[in-house]
């Protein structure tokens, strides 16, 4: 956390201080409400009571300005913490390979991303605000209480341990509660994205109701990690208030007896217990502070998992970062690879595709050969032997280099959430629009394309989903004639074409080889 929130030190700085200001009002204002009680309504003098009164309410406003500061700074710096916390979480997980994403759900690193840096977000938020309120109010109405009355505040002696300890014990249950909430979140998130991406399978397939009971389970699973998880913070309120209203009552039984024996004035036991007040208050935002820091490390676990998993397709060893295909000749040496530990999909492949070929991988369901595409495109490293491009290492090329100059349609098309035009230009940045307008001609896709409302500004739906299969397609190998690569991969890319759109396409292929 410090290492997000060091950038913001000016605002980490000032929200603290103001934090000062207004428990400095806070603690000022006892003494001043002894004297209007024992100088002004019981002395009978109502020049007390308003002069007294009077720098009360100025006090009071000077800490509401301080606490509205303090608010203000304290969401600045907690903002722009989770920005970049969450941005960085992203990038990371954008540079992990297939390998390690195919370890965790989408719906996990959905969570992380969202939920898990909000709860951090939200800590940042209340210990900016809190971590000096609390002790300060604490430590400060100690001292003002001992300053008072020291034998009166023996009661603090007796209440303060009970309720530190009672803070430990709910700590101790709450983070292993909270960790399995966030778990469950993952569950639902990984269920509805699931669903929401294969709804037509769902209907098709008449999978309504169970899909729906699936879901109710799931749901439930976190009703119930949620309600566990709740359960301590619902039996910790009471419990802090309990302790907090006793050791109230021991001060006014005591404190009362004081009273009437002459011991004590009735303004400085009024005063007293509002001391006392803010010093057991201090303590519930004490409590609530480690709760949410409870949930907040839950949450920091998750998230540290991603960012610290060592990235193992990385640009760290690349001897040749800058190097340019020029003929694109690829080469399998002795090349084996598996999934994940796994028995070897691909088994000592040897194969040289010389410039200017074309190769046809041809095989039944599964013997590797989208696989073996996703070797070539770096998505996965060999697990034995090399894969070179003009004679150099995969490995020692840098990343984003090398697949800018690759072009790949795939046989399971995906279109963004965006307008035809932006998912064609998608591969070209700053291209113009008679480019893409060129290359939507040469894969065949111009003409339905005009015939769409908004032409090619016609938005497309989440995941293409306002378009055929055929005309998805269509669209996605316009993005690579638009790319105009130096090598091109197709994995099925014409599967989902009739056969006369598919014969146009394969002339295309043929003039932008």
């Amino acid at each position: 956390m410090l290492k997000y929130l060091k950038k913001y030190w000016f605002w980490c700085l000032l929200a603290p201080l103001c934090m000062v200001g207004e428990i400095s009002m806070d603690l000022l204002q006892p003494d001043m409400m002894a004297d209007i009680v024992d100088n002004g309504v019981l002395a009978g003098n109502m020049e007390v009571v308003l002069r007294v009164g009077i720098r009360m309410i100025l006090l009071v406003m000077l800490g509401a300005v301080c606490g509205i500061l303090c608010g203000v700074f304290t969401n600045l710096a907690s903002q722009q913490f989770g920005n970049d916390l969450r941005k960085d979480l992203f990038s990371r997980i954008m540079d992990l390979s297939f390998q390690q994403t195919d370890k965790i759900s989408t719906g996990s690193l959905v969570t992380r991303l969202t939920n898990d840096v909000t709860q951090l977000q939200n800590f940042v938020n209340t210990l900016l605000r809190m971590a000096l309120r609390a002790p300060g109010m604490l430590i400060g109405a100690l001292i003002m209480a001992i300053l008072l009355n020291p034998q009166l505040a023996l009661v603090l002696a007796v209440a303060v341990p009970l309720l530190l300890v009672g803070i430990v014990i709910f700590i101790r249950v709450g983070f292993p509660r909270f960790s399995a909430v966030q778990e469950k979140v993952d569950g639902l998130n990984a269920n509805v994205q699931e669903n929401m991406t294969n709804v037509r399978v769902v209907k098709s397939f008449v999978r309504e109701d169970y899909e729906n009971k699936r879901f109710s389970d799931t749901n439930a699973d976190l009703k119930r990690a949620g309600r566990r998880a709740m359960m301590v913070m619902i039996c910790m309120s009471p419990l802090m208030t309990l302790f907090m209203n006793a050791a109230v009552m021991a001060v006014l039984w005591f404190g009362g007896n004081m009273v009437l024996n002459g011991d004590m004035l009735v303004g400085d036991l009024t005063s007293f217990v509002t001391y006392i007040t803010q010093i057991l208050s201090s303590l519930m935002m004490v409590t609530m502070l480690f709760m949410q820091a409870s949930r907040a490390m839950a949450s920091g676990k998750r998230i540290k998992a991603v960012m610290n998993e060592e990235i193992d397709i990385s640009d760290l060893n690349a001897a040749c970062p800058d190097k340019q295909v020029e003929r694109g000749e690829i080469e399998f040496k002795n090349v084996f690879f598996g999934y994940n530990d796994a028995e070897n999909v691909l088994k000592d492949i040897n194969l040289t595709i010389k410039n200017g070929e074309m190769v046809g991988f041809v095989g039944r369901s599964g013997v590797g050969k989208t696989t073996a595409a996703n070797l070539v495109l770096r998505l996965y490293d060999v697990t034995d032997g090399s894969i070179t491009v003009d004679g150099m290492d995969l490995r020692s090329l840098d990343q984003h280099s090398y697949r800018s100059q690759i072009g790949v349609v795939l046989q399971e098309t995906f279109l963004f959430n965006g307008t035809i035009y932006s998912n064609i230009a998608y591969a070209k940045p700053g291209a113009t629009r008679d480019e893409v307008i060129r290359a939507a001609k040469l894969a065949n896709a111009h003409e339905f394309i005009m015939k769409q409302p908004d032409g090619y500004n016609t938005y497309v739906g989440e995941r293409g989903i306002m378009l055929s299969g055929g005309q998805k397609q269509r669209v996605s190998i316009a993005r690579v004639f638009l790319k105009n690569p130096a090598i091109l991969i197709l994995d099925e890319a014409t599967s989902a074409l009739d056969n006369t759109t598919e014969v146009l396409i394969q002339q295309a292929l043929d003039e932008l080889c």
